[in-house]
């Protein structure tokens, strides 16, 4: 298992880039991998990771766009 969510996030990063999929289905693809449910890892999950993710889904329109500032 992993240390901490520092770890874990690594971990996850290094997964979605190899394979060139979204955070989440890092995320999803480990869970399946090690016979998790998404739940017992939600406590590996830091604000980075979570951060991603919700980049990730407003991306595929699965959030709805947040305004941003012309500067």
């Amino acid at each position: 298992m992993f240390k901490g969510a520092a770890a874990f996030s690594l971990h996850i990063e290094e997964l979605a880039r190899n394979n060139r999929m979204s955070h989440m289905d890092a995320v999803l693809k480990y869970c399946a991998d090690n016979y998790l449910e998404p739940e017992d890892i939600k406590s590996l999950i830091n604000k980075t990771l979570k951060d991603k993710i919700e980049m990730n889904m407003r991306e595929a329109n699965l959030l709805p766009k947040q305004a941003t500032l012309d500067v």
